[in-house]
């Protein structure tokens, strides 16, 4: 299989967020059929890091389309992102959960990904890469979760997709 290229990431993450569902993270033999991701848009949308502006946490938010963007959750649970669309447009798209590890701490710890990744490249990053391997399924747009922090309008936004069912 191969990785996928800069191009499936240099579009707005609402697009990625959808096509990355159904698709393989590899890491070393570890393999995880993504079945959920989750889209942070930009310094408009409250729930997204990057809502105040440019910060030394945010900085990588703003980094090239397939840069990685790790972060520690309640000092406990690393979680996956990877930045997508223009550099300087600061977006991503959360891995929420594969079919193997439901849950984002559970992926990142089965996958042993922790701060080491952060701001390295999906492009490039020789032991981990996300690819393609042909799988279609049925997905569904529903509201993110875990942002009460954000405002009303960006907490009923469709900004999570999951996998419904698999298709024949």
């Amino acid at each position: 299989m191969n990785r996928l290229p800069y191009e499936f990431y240099h579009r707005p993450c609402d697009q990625v967020a959808r096509d990355l569902v159904g698709k393989v993270i590899v890491r070393g033999d570890i393999r995880l059929r993504i079945s959920e991701t989750e889209v942070y848009w930009g310094e408009n949308d409250t729930a997204c890091h990057a809502h105040k502006g440019r910060t030394k946490r945010t900085e990588v938010l703003y980094a090239p389309a397939g840069t990685i963007y790790v972060y520690l959750c309640y000092g406990i649970h690393w979680l996956l992102n990877i930045v997508t669309g223009e550099e300087n447009d600061p977006q991503a798209v959360l891995i929420r959960a594969c079919r193997e590890a439901p849950g984002p701490g559970k992926l990142t710890k089965m996958l042993g990904i922790t701060g080491e990744y952060n701001r390295k490249s999906i492009l490039e990053t020789p032991d981990f890469r996300i690819e393609d391997d042909g799988f279609r399924c049925e997905i569904i747009p529903d509201r993110r979760v875990g942002i009460g922090y954000a405002s009303e309008e960006d907490q009923a936004r469709l900004w999570r997709f999951k996998i419904k069912k698999v298709s024949d």
